[in-house]
Formats: C-alpha cells, sequence, structure tokens
C-alpha cells in the first residue's frame, strides 16, 4: 500500500475481499468495502500500537484529510468496483485530547485512527462528502448502484 495511490489502494481492498467472498458462495452478490485515511497520497491504515495512534491523530489535528472507500459489487451479473471520497477537517487536538481518545481503545482498529460515529466525533470541524463513507460504507452511493441496470467491468 506505501506509495500506492489511496483511492486504487481502496478499490484493490474492496475487490480483493469481495473476491475471496465470491470464491466460498460463487452464485451471491457480494457487497465488500474497505475505507482508507489520506493525508495527501499518505495512507494511514489502521494503527498497529498506541503510540501509531497518537501519530496518527496528531497528524490530523487541525487540517484537511479524505476518506475512501472502495467498494465492490461482485455477483453472477455484477462486476464492479468504485470508491467514494469524502473530505473530513479537524478542529486542532490537544496532545492530552490525543492520549485520553487513545487510551479509550477506540482508534485501534480503525483507518486513520478514529471513529467520526464514535468519540472522535467532537474532533471534526467539517464534512464536505458522505458521511456514512466516513463510517465506512457510503450508503446512497451502494445503494444508487444496486438499483442501476446490472453491469460488468
Amino acid at each position: 500500500m506505501r506509495g500506492e495511490d489511496p483511492a486504487r489502494a481502496a478499490r484493490r481492498l474492496a475487490r480483493t475481499k469481495a473476491s475471496e467472498v465470491h470464491a466460498r458462495r460463487p452464485g451471491s452478490l457480494v457487497l465488500a468495502a474497505d475505507t482508507v485515511v489520506a493525508v495527501g497520497d499518505r495512507i494511514l491504515g489502521k494503527p498497529k500500537s498506541p503510540a501509531e495512534a497518537e501519530e496518527m491523530l496528531a497528524l490530523l489535528s487541525g487540517r484537511s484529510h479524505r476518506v475512501i472507500t472502495g467498494v465492490c459489487l461482485l455477483g453472477p451479473d455484477r462486476d464492479e468496483t468504485f470508491h467514494v471520497s469524502t473530505e473530513v477537517v479537524f478542529r486542532a487536538l490537544s496532545a492530552e485530547e490525543i492520549r485520553a481518545y487513545v487510551a479509550s481503545g477506540e482508534p485501534m482498529d480503525k483507518a486513520g485512527a478514529y471513529a467520526i460515529q464514535g468519540g472522535a466525533a467532537g474532533f471534526v470541524r467539517e464534512i464536505h462528502g458522505s458521511y456514512t463513507n466516513v463510517v465506512g460504507l457510503p450508503l446512497a452511493e451502494c445503494i444508487e448502484r444496486l438499483r442501476a441496470p446490472r453491469s460488468r467491468g
């Protein structure tokens, strides 16, 4: 993932998940998603340690970043991969706020070390785009794609 375009990485990860499930259930329609957080071209995945979570949150503090979710729809008559990107702006965070949030454990399994629907909701100053995308599944876009005529490719 290092050096990979964030949108391409999100689509690739979603497609990998969908392919693994579809191989076990070939007649099913599979919807899989994967979300990455990007500051410029730098991808922030899930932190591997509390220290890494603190570093990520410090990097996001007081600045804009993108949350990109790749989605793959894979089934007998459908093979489609797309992504949705949302801009999120954090307010400036104190080191104490960051430490307290990391100590809660919530950031440890989240891309970019935060959950907008959880304790990090108060970190967000602005959001431009899909809120559900930041949560991890762009619902409106998924519904639109599922209702659209079936496509291949």
